[in-house]
C-alpha cells in the first residue's frame, strides 16, 4: 500500500504492522498446538489471552468502534487498512484486537440502540474482552436470505417476552464465554408492514429454555477462534421486557444499521488475506522447481501473480471509496457502493487463494498452509450478510432506475 493516510492511521498501521510480525503471526502454530491439547475444544488457547493483553497494552484494542466513548473514535476509512492487516491472520489478529465478528457488530448495536442499563451488562464487559456473544438471525427452516421470512416468535406476555424459534450458523454460541444472544424474531407476525413485524432481544446464555444444539461445520472447519457456529434452539425462553433492543418492530432497520459496517469490515480483511495469498504465492515460485526451473518463470504462475495484484490493488480502491461515503454521507448514502464490494470482493479473493492452493499442490489443501481455511472462510462470505444475488438484485434496481 503506497499512498498515505493521515498521521494518526499511518502511526496505527506502524504500530500493528509490528505487532503482526513480532506477536501474532508466530503464535498461529502455537495456538494450533495449545488447541489441540485442551480439554474443551471451545476454550481459548491460552496465547491468545497473551495476544489481547499485549495488543490493549500497546494501544490496538477496539479500533473499530467509531464511537470515541467506547472505542478508538476511527472513521470506516481510518480502520479499513488497519482491517486489512488484520486480515493476513484472520483467525487470530481480530480476536486479539477484540475486534471480531459478532461481538463487533452486536457492540456496535449495544452503543447505538442499547439502554443505559444494556450496555452497562453486556457491553462494558464485551468493551473490555471479557465475554463473547452471538447474533441469532439465520434459521434453517426459511430462506434466510430475506430476513422479512425469519420465523421465530418473541411474544410480549405481560412484563416479559417469550421467545420460542430454531436459528443455526449462529456465530459465537460455541464458546463458554459467551454470555449474551442478540436474537431477531418477530413481534408482530400480521402486521401490515413486513419490515416492521421483528424486532431484537438480548437473551442471557443461561437463561431456561436456551439450547445449543451443536457446532455447525464450514466446509469441514469449526471455527474455534470465532467461537464458533451452533445450531440454538429456543423453547419458551422467558426474558424481561427491559431486554428488548431499541423499539418493538425495530429489528429489521437495527439488522440493516449492524450489517452496513460488518460488510465492510469482511471486505477490510478480505483484502489482507488476499495479500497473504500473494505472500505465499510468491515464496512457493521461487522455492520450488519443477520440469528443470523454478516454477517462478512458469508463464502460468507469473500470470495468477500478476492478475492477483491487479485484482487486490481494484479492490482495495473500491473499499477505501465505500469507506469514505460511509464517512461523508452515510450507510444510505454509500448503499451501491455497500452492495458492490460485498459481490466483488469474496468472489475475487476466493479466486486468488484458489491459485495460491493450486500452486501449492498437496500442501495447499493441507493443514500445513493457512490456505484451505482462508478460502473456505472467503468462499463463506459470499453467503455471510446476504448473499451474492440478493445484493446483485437490489444494485441492479438501482441502476435500471435511472432509465425508468
Amino acid at each position: 500500500m503506497d499512498f498515505a493516510f493521515d498521521a494518526r492511521t499511518e502511526e496505527l498501521r506502524a504500530r500493528l504492522l509490528a505487532f503482526m510480525d513480532s506477536h501474532v503471526l508466530p503464535a498461529e502454530e502455537v495456538a494450533r498446538e495449545q488447541r489441540a491439547k485442551l480439554a474443551d475444544p471451545w476454550d481459548t488457547p491460552a496465547v491468545v489471552e497473551d495476544l489481547k493483553a499485549e495488543a490493549r497494552r500497546q494501544g490496538l484494542w477496539n479500533l473499530f468502534l467509531p464511537d470515541a466513548e467506547y472505542g478508538a473514535g476511527l472513521t470506516n476509512l481510518q480502520y479499513a487498512p488497519l482491517a486489512e492487516i488484520t486480515g493476513r491472520s484472520p483467525q487470530l489478529a481480530p480476536t486479539a484486537l477484540n475486534c471480531s465478528a459478532p461481538d463487533t457488530g452486536n457492540m456496535e448495536v449495544l452503543a447505538q440502540f442499547g439502554t443505559e442499563e444494556q450496555r452497562k451488562r453486556w457491553l462494558e464487559p464485551l468493551l473490555a474482552g471479557e465475554i463473547r456473544s452471538a447474533f441469532a438471525m439465520t434459521e434453517p427452516e426459511v430462506a434466510s436470505s430475506d430476513a422479512t421470512n425469519i420465523r421465530t416468535r418473541i411474544e410480549r406476555d405481560g412484563d416479559d417476552y417469550v421467545i420460542n424459534g430454531r436459528k443455526w450458523y449462529i456465530s459465537g454460541a460455541m464458546d463458554p464465554r459467551c454470555a449474551v444472544f442478540i436474537v431477531m424474531g418477530q413481534t408482530d407476525p400480521d402486521g401490515e408492514d413486513i419490515r416492521r413485524r421483528q424486532s431484537m432481544i438480548l437473551v442471557p446464555r443461561d437463561t431456561p429454555g436456551l439450547e445449543v444444539r451443536r457446532a455447525m461445520r464450514v466446509y469441514g472447519y469449526e471455527d474455534h477462534y470465532h467461537g464458533g457456529h451452533a445450531e440454538v434452539a429456543f423453547e419458551n425462553v422467558r426474558v424481561p421486557a427491559a431486554h428488548l433492543v431499541g423499539e418493538e418492530g425495530g429489528g429489521f432497520a437495527i439488522a440493516q444499521a449492524r450489517l452496513g459496517p460488518g460488510r465492510i469490515h469482511h471486505c477490510m480483511r478480505l483484502i489482507g488475506m488476499a495479500e497473504r495469498a500473494i505472500e505465499l504465492m510468491c515464496r512457493r515460485a521461487v522455492s520450488r522447481t519443477a520440469f528443470g526451473g523454478p516454477l517462478a518463470r512458469q508463464g502460468v504462475v507469473q500470470n495468477w501473480i500478476a492478475d492477483a495484484r491487479v485484482t487486490v490493488e481494484q479492490l482495495r480502491l473500491l473499499v477505501l471509496k465505500t469507506a469514505w461515503l460511509m464517512d461523508t454521507v452515510g450507510n444510505r448514502g454509500a448503499h451501491t457502493e455497500i452492495q458492490a464490494i460485498k459481490i466483488a470482493t469474496p468472489r475475487a479473493v476466493a479466486d486468488i487463494i484458489d491459485s495460491a492452493v493450486q500452486l501449492h499442490g498437496a500442501g495447499g489443501v493441507s493443514q500445513d498452509f493457512p490456505l484451505a481455511e482462508l478460502w473456505a472462510a472467503a468462499r463463506t462470505l459470499r453467503l455471510a450478510d446476504g448473499p451474492d444475488e440478493v445484493h446483485q438484485r437490489s444494485l441492479a434496481r438501482r441502476e435500471l432506475k435511472k432509465y425508468l
